[in-house]
């Protein structure tokens, strides 16, 4: 529908800009032959030649050579800067299109690759809570989108095996201090003595591979309780995103609890033309628009380029670690992507309708008359955000054509269809 709304309103801009200069040569055509000099087939039948390229267009009052109604092939000749020009049929014409001009502003302009990409969570702030034992599951207090905090409890495992060490750690520290005691009465030797500690250490270093803390060990050694469950802690703050965690269930060593997400960050992974790839460079800025959060914008750095393309898509992934404030970002969602390979500050900026495509160049109409146009080359940088980046041909004070500019387009390739002017 768009692309057809396009053709349409070319269509029109072309129709009214034949309607005009077909109306202009008409006009000519009424009036006496003797005075109009349009006579073909009489000695001024070609004024133009006979003007010459230093002359005026007797039609439309500017130079001859610069004409671009009647010499529109000048636009492939034309270097930035440099301009042709487009009278129109009278001095409310402009009016009549919709033509609205207005100054080049100042502004900031980024040169990026655009491309696609994918969130995901931060892999170095996700971690899967798993049980260190094999045994029953007592409690689970962490639910699924519950906060939690780095060492929190999430969940309380009892275990034969963890009963079975804490039995040890039990013996060998009573036996440690029977030792002790008798060190100091000097009934037993100082060999057995290191012994007993050695065996209480490798008991409590059991315990500590278990999650238990120098304290907890402490306090089961010199008060011991019927039962001991494990407390099942997460490894830093985040939140629970997935739970497997069933209160009763009998689990095995690794088996998966809980996944914890630290979603204050978010990774997006790009995926870049190889065509692009020689612009990339580690560190650049890429930024990030969310379809469905039209009003938010997300920047980060370039952190990683994938040392491989992939053989279909001819594509190299790409990592991007983004700040996630509010948490807005989730996993699994698209976003488009900008990496920016240059920026521009104080760039003389349009608006990118102002800009016409012809014979490889590109044009902006600039108004020098109430009814005289330039069309003049410029050259045309970075594109972004509905504006373009000047970098030559062009002042700070030209009054541009910014809108409808089609018809000016229209206008200087009429000739090309027939409908130049009235003595061609």
């Amino acid at each position: 529908m768009k692309r057809h709304f396009e053709y349409l309103s070319a269509a029109l801009g072309l129709a009214l800009a034949m309607a005009w200069f077909g109306g202009c040569s008409a006009e000519q055509k009424h009036e006496p032959d003797a005075e109009a000099g349009h006579n073909h087939g009489s000695p001024g039948a070609h004024a133009h030649e006979a003007a010459g390229t230093t002359g005026e267009c007797p039609e439309h009052a500017v130079p001859t050579a610069q004409c671009g109604i009647c010499k529109p092939e000048i636009a492939s000749r034309l270097n930035p800067g440099e301009s042709a020009k487009i009278r129109l049929p009278a001095k409310d014409s402009a009016a009549l299109a919709g033509l609205e001009t207005e100054r080049p502003t100042v502004g900031n302009i980024s040169e990026a690759i655009e491309c696609y990409a994918e969130l995901t969570f931060n892999q170095d702030r996700l971690a899967q809570i798993t049980a260190p034992v094999g045994g029953v599951l007592q409690n689970a207090t962490a639910e699924l989108g519950a906060k939690v905090k780095e060492a929190q409890t999430v969940a309380q495992i009892w275990s034969a095996t963890i009963a079975e060490g804490v039995a040890k750690a039990v013996l060998s520290h009573q036996t440690l201090e029977r030792e002790r005691r008798l060190r100091t009465q000097r009934v037993t030797s100082e060999r057995d003595l290191q012994q007993a500690e050695a065996e209480h250490q490798a008991a409590c270093q059991q315990l500590r591979t278990f999650g238990f803390s120098e304290g907890q060990i402490e306090e089961l050694a010199t008060a011991p309780r019927d039962q001991v469950l494990m407390d099942v802690r997460a490894p830093f703050a985040g939140e629970i995103i997935e739970r497997n965690a069933v209160r009763g269930a009998l689990v095995e060593p690794g088996k998966s609890l809980f996944t914890v997400a630290d979603l204050s960050t978010m990774w997006a992974m790009l995926n870049i033309p190889e065509s692009a790839l020689s612009r990339v460079r580690l560190g650049q800025e890429v930024e990030l628009r969310v379809a469905s959060l039209p009003n938010e914008h997300f920047s980060g750095k370039l952190a990683w380029i994938s040392a491989t393309v992939d053989e279909r898509s001819r594509m190299a992934r790409a990592r991007v670690e983004v700040a996630n404030p509010g948490g807005l970002l989730k996993a699994r969602m698209f976003a488009q992507a900008r990496i920016i390979t240059r920026s521009s500050t104080n760039a003389l900026l349009l608006p990118s309708s102002a800009l016409q495509r012809i014979s490889d160049r590109d044009f902006v109409f600039v108004r020098v008359g109430e009814d005289l146009f330039d069309a003049r080359v410029i050259r045309c940088r970075a594109r972004q955000d509905g504006f373009a980046e000047i970098t030559e041909g062009l002042d700070p004070q030209d009054q541009v054509a910014v809108k409808h500019t089609f018809t000016l387009k229209s206008a200087f390739l009429i000739s090309r269809l027939g409908a130049g002017c009235a003595d061609d």
